[in-house]
């Protein structure tokens, strides 16, 4: 056989018929590698590309661990927290409980989360009834440890998934400190969808002898999915954004930005261009981040605006689209966003508008995907000539190749173009612009009226002068 069955990896039957009732026939590759190791109760860090199973890679395994330790008794001293999972993202961490619990329902286990932006008392009361399996946010886990509400003295795997995110979004304080409050003698499993050079020294420093299991090329992307970069004048991303969504006729596309306030703005405008848009980001409450995925999941909503803390957990089966409005300024970032795209053997598309300060991250982002992204120009949103040539690169050079001889001259000309347009480049943007940050200060009546003369000021001065220096014993009195 060209690959293994879940029969071959030694699953007990309780996850084997879990296994079963899900639908998986095949392992993924990086189940079929991981499992094994981790059965074994090897250290280990898995690369994989996201989409690809990491989730059941370790949750079968640790799973499978703890059932000779599965107690069907009611008290909760029978059920200390055994494996914890730590994830960098709220939705993330459902979605990861929510596996333990598929593929743990026919084992007396019990698991559940926490994080930020929910009721404590709620998660509180699911930690006194005892849990084995425990998944949490770093930060609101810690909150735990500070009420007293969780003990990690048990705990014998600690997992980190998404391993170079949490590390890379400052997480790694926390991450000492919680790992300073587990046993010493444990088994620690990373996984992630990339291990850039930098995290990868800091990784291997919590691990012990790991085993390291990496099923395509570091940091690369899913085969089936397609990139193109739309160069675009900075001032009409938004224009052809809802361009390209009402003109291809888009239904469901998730769409990053850099920033909070730029997810909540693009949302707003999006709607007053009659497209039905949402924004989930860090500032929404946890009951509003779910109300808006699972309206796009539903299809009430064609365009998801998100941030790149967000991306991180959403698993929308068949999303066709990846928008980058905002290039992100991590390469590493770029292969998340995507990666929402393109999963489980279905084909994606992953497009970026690149304006002409975006050059330096996107050439960042080709480096390490190993791959020129084709630029297709759209008419009426490209920027001057000699801009767009130089965001087109190879294309426009190559384009007298091809026996096009009267355009072989046109770059020349129009490569001193851009200094002209200079001085008027910040002005477009001022009068589309938020009028709060652009309109400049105007005293009004009441501040003008209230303001006082230069001759009554002078006038009050005088009168203050003799009392202040009273005060500081400078007058002789009479």
């Amino acid at each position: 056989m060209a690959s293994s069955s879940f029969d071959q990896l030694n699953l007990i039957p309780p996850l084997a018929q879990a296994v079963r009732e899900l639908g998986y026939e095949q392992p993924t590759p990086v189940q079929e590698q991981a499992i094994p190791l981790v059965l074994a109760g090897r250290d280990l860090m898995a690369g994989a590309q996201t989409g690809t199973g990491k989730t059941a890679a370790f949750a079968l395994p640790i799973l499978q661990r703890l059932a000779p330790q599965a107690s069907a008794s009611a008290s909760p001293a029978r059920h200390p927290v055994r494996a914890l999972v730590l994830t960098p993202t709220r939705e993330l961490a459902i979605q990861v409980e929510q596996s333990f619990k598929e593929y743990g329902k026919h084992l007396p286990l019990r698991s559940t989360v926490v994080y930020g932006g929910a009721d404590m008392d709620a998660q509180i009361r699911e930690l006194r009834r005892g849990v084995e399996v425990l998944v949490a946010t770093p930060g609101r886990l810690l909150d735990h440890v500070q009420s007293k509400t969780v003990m990690l003295n048990q705990v014998s795997i600690l997992t980190l998934d998404e391993a170079d995110r949490m590390l890379d979004m400052g997480f790694l304080p926390d991450i000492r400190r919680i790992i300073a409050l587990l046993p010493k003698e444990r088994q620690n499993l990373l996984f992630s969808a990339t291990f850039p050079d930098e995290i990868r020294g800091l990784v291997k420093s919590l691990l012990r002898n790991p085993a390291e299991v990496q099923i395509a090329a570091r940091n690369a992307v899913a085969e089936l999915v397609t990139h193109v970069v739309h160069p675009v004048a900075r001032e009409k991303k938004r224009e052809l954004l809802s361009y390209l969504v009402q003109t291809r006729n888009l239904q469901q596309v998730l769409v990053f930005c850099g920033t909070r306030i730029g997810a909540n703005r693009l949302a707003h405008q999006l709607r007053k261009d009659r497209i039905h848009a949402d924004a989930i980001h860090g500032d929404k409450s946890q009951a509003e981040r779910l109300v808006a995925l699972e309206g796009f999941k539903a299809g009430k909503s064609t365009v998801l605006v998100a941030t790149d803390v967000a991306s991180r957990g959403l698993d929308i089966e068949g999303l066709p689209q990846v928008i980058n409005f905002d290039i992100p300024h991590s390469p590493e970032d770029y292969v998340h966003r995507i990666g929402r795209t393109g999963r489980a053997g279905l084909t994606g598309e992953a497009i970026s508008l690149v304006a002409p300060p975006d050059m330096e991250a996107l050439a960042a982002i080709e480096r390490l995907i190993k791959k020129k992204i084709d630029r297709v120009l759209v008419p009426g949103f490209q920027p001057d000539g000699g801009t767009a040539a130089t965001l087109m690169g190879r294309e426009a050079r190559s384009a007298p190749r091809r026996g096009d001889a009267p355009r072989a001259a046109e770059p020349r000309p129009m490569a001193p173009r851009p200094m002209a347009p200079r001085p008027m480049a910040p002005k477009p943007p001022r009068p589309q612009g938020d009028p709060i940050f652009s309109k400049p200060y105007e005293p009004s009546a009441t501040s003008a009226a209230a303001a006082p003369k230069p001759e009554e000021s002078s006038q009050q001065s005088k009168r203050r002068a003799p009392q202040l220096a009273a005060l500081l014993g400078g007058l002789k009195r009479a």
